[in-house]
């Protein structure tokens, strides 16, 4: 009966809709694991294993000497924060909530909401890894140099949002053909084992293979991570702009395909998922 109505400014939609998504972002992180420390412990460990199995493939296939000049470790962990950074966005988003999901009942909860969460949930984890995981490296190891360390963590940045962009293709596919989506996303995170270039360096391929890696975005971001990394390597045959402008594509073909779908949702399709 009495009611306070309140003018919904332009600013006061859009710091309700930081809110919202800041929530939403911790609800992601605790997902998992409701003990944030032990999902931490959990991302960490996977990045570990990651690295010390590279680092064993690369010593018994004899690889040691193709890397670049400096820390050898640095260079294998380089690829591997990549990677990570670059599937689990993806995979964050193709698992992020759907407009069938009972979270959109609530009225101030939509699909943009719960996308951005589970993007940014991924992205904190995996910076919040990689500086652990250093600074142990660092301290316990030997000291960590890295020559350009804003421009490396924009690559890392370059990498998220390229993940993101896939995600959102495979995020649009989902309601339709959900099973497609899954082996969809599981091949491409696979086959990025090898095609993201982390095992090698763009200068060191023939231009008959290089062609073979050039398409893909993370191939780029890896290539040129290392070029900020490394004071000896420049990249000559890798660039940062060409993943943003893949990802700012894909992004938006995402947005409108979503769009649609959320038009066009209904809640029937959460049955047989």
């Amino acid at each position: 009966m009495f009611q306070v109505e309140t003018r919904q400014t332009r600013s006061r939609t859009v710091l309700g809709m930081l809110e919202l998504i800041y929530h939403a972002t911790v609800r992601e992180v605790r997902k998992d694991h409701r003990n944030a420390f032990i999902g931490l412990l959990m991302n960490m460990l996977q990045t570990v294993i990651f690295v010390l199995t590279f680092f064993l493939l690369f010593l018994f296939l004899g690889m040691r000497g193709s890397a670049i000049r400096g820390d050898f470790l640095l260079y294998i962990m380089s690829g591997i924060f990549l990677f990570l950074t670059h599937t689990k966005a993806m995979g964050a988003v193709v698992g992020s909530e759907g407009p069938a999901s009972p979270m959109m009942q609530h009225a101030p909860m939509n699909t943009a909401i719960s996308i951005s969460a589970a993007a940014l949930s991924s992205l904190y984890l995996q910076t919040l890894s990689l500086v652990t995981v250093l600074f142990i490296y660092h301290v316990a190891v030997t000291p960590v140099v890295i020559d350009n360390m804003v421009g490396a963590y924009g690559m890392v940045l370059i990498a998220w949002i390229s993940g993101v962009g896939v995600g959102m293709i495979f995020l649009a596919i989902k309601p339709w053909a959900p099973g497609f989506a899954t082996i969809g996303s599981n091949i491409y995170s696979r086959a990025n084992m090898i095609a993201s270039g982390k095992m090698f360096v763009a200068n060191s391929l023939p231009s008959s293979m290089l062609v073979l890696f050039d398409w893909n975005p993370l191939f780029h971001a890896i290539d040129q991570a290392r070029g900020f990394i490394f004071l000896h390597y420049n990249p000559h045959f890798s660039s940062w702009t060409y993943p943003l402008y893949v990802s700012a594509g894909l992004i938006m073909i995402g947005l409108m395909a979503e769009f649609y779908t959320r038009k066009n949702a209904s809640v029937s399709w959460s049955a047989g998922r």
